[in-house]
């Protein structure tokens, strides 16, 4: 008799950051006990077509996306979840859980959470609502501001607003000064993100912005340290440590996080006293408020001089690379990566359990 769960792990997506979900994906891959459970992998392509694969190397390489097996998350695949499609001949196939390490739009948003929910399927990571809301900076903002927890200064900008980039930006000179930085609302690993430091430099990080996103989110720059925290559990969350991202350029871009050898995170940073416990409480907060489940990353700021604890953003579901800080954090909790998925698996049936 076969007791393993079958897992559904879906990598890839829509969004900029399909390259690093497909290398998340395979962390997470190969961090799954054979002994446990067994595997269907999805690959999303950039186009948006859902392909069977059976190989973590053909993840590796990149022949997944040639394969010729269509896939389907559907309530019409009634107590199976999926469908598999191949020259024209239809198969249906039962799925007990599905870890969507997808990153950015189209995934990490609450898309997929959809389709999940109307096929029935348990899922890993947030529900419909976080994801949604955290993938979008401004709304996040919004639920953060009645915490009573610090974060940057802000305006919103959307891109009815730009039809006057000059009264865009003379609103951001008068509300924040100067410097500041220009991020899309719902985009993720710094993608479209810069720095101004002033009227000329604003108005083309709020141009490059809005390629990404027609909501824009301008805050003020905060000097200071950038610090993170890995949060993991269902109705109960615990938050891990706190590590320190050390970026090689002047803020942490995605060529920065992903690309330049020269940055590096502290799993052990010194902080002064009550600022780790400070940082871990605000992170279970947010989560609670965002009605987070499962896991998440919260990233902040530790203002120079002043010691400030200031809320940067959260993240849904984090990034599985080698350089990636949740997985690291949680492994100096003694969590190495195979009992982290373990973990993260047993929340998807947890949020069932009333």
């Amino acid at each position: 008799m076969n007791n393993k769960l079958t897992v559904a792990v879906i990598f890839g997506g829509q969004s900029s950051e399909h390259s690093v979900s497909c290398v998340s994906g395979v962390t997470v891959m190969k961090a799954l006990d054979p002994e446990k459970y067994d595997m269907i992998l999805i690959g999303i392509t950039e186009d948006g077509r859902w392909i069977r694969t059976d190989s973590i190397e053909d993840v590796e390489n990149g022949e997944w996306k040639n394969g010729s097996v269509q896939a389907l998350i559907s309530p019409d695949a009634g107590d199976h979840g999926i469908i598999f499609v191949e020259n024209g001949k239809i198969e249906k196939k039962k799925v007990d859980v599905i870890f969507p390490v997808l990153h950015g739009m189209y995934g990490e948003d609450g898309t997929i959470q959809g389709l999940c929910e109307l096929a029935k399927i348990p899922y890993v990571g947030c529900g419909v609502l976080a994801s949604s809301v955290s993938m979008d900076k401004w709304y996040t903002k919004i639920v953060v501001d009645d915490l009573d927890i610090c974060q940057a200064k802000y305006v919103p900008i959307s891109h009815m607003d730009m039809h006057d980039p000059e009264a865009c930006a003379a609103r951001v000179e008068s509300e924040l000064g100067y410097p500041v930085f220009v991020k899309p609302s719902k985009a993720g690993s710094s993608v479209g993100v810069n720095k101004a430091s002033n009227r000329e430099e604003l108005k083309e990080a709020l141009q490059i912005a809005l390629q990404h996103d027609i909501h824009i989110l301008v805050e003020e720059a905060i000097v200071g340290r950038e610090i993170e925290c890995a949060v993991l559990g269902g109705y109960e969350p615990v938050a891990s440590d706190v590590g320190e991202v050390l970026s090689a350029e002047d803020f942490y871009t995605f060529d920065a996080k992903y690309n330049n050898q020269e940055s590096r995170t502290d799993l052990h940073p010194a902080f002064p006293e009550g600022k780790m416990e400070e940082v871990r409480e605000d992170a279970v907060k947010i989560f609670k408020a965002l009605d987070g489940f499962g896991c998440a990353r919260v990233d902040f700021f530790m203002e120079k001089d002043t010691h400030r604890i200031v809320f940067n953003e959260i993240n849904t579901m984090p990034g599985f690379t080698s350089i990636s800080m949740y997985p690291m954090l949680w492994q100096e909790k003694g969590l190495e990566n195979s009992a982290l998925v373990d973990r993260m698996i047993e929340t998807a049936f947890e949020r069932y359990v009333r």
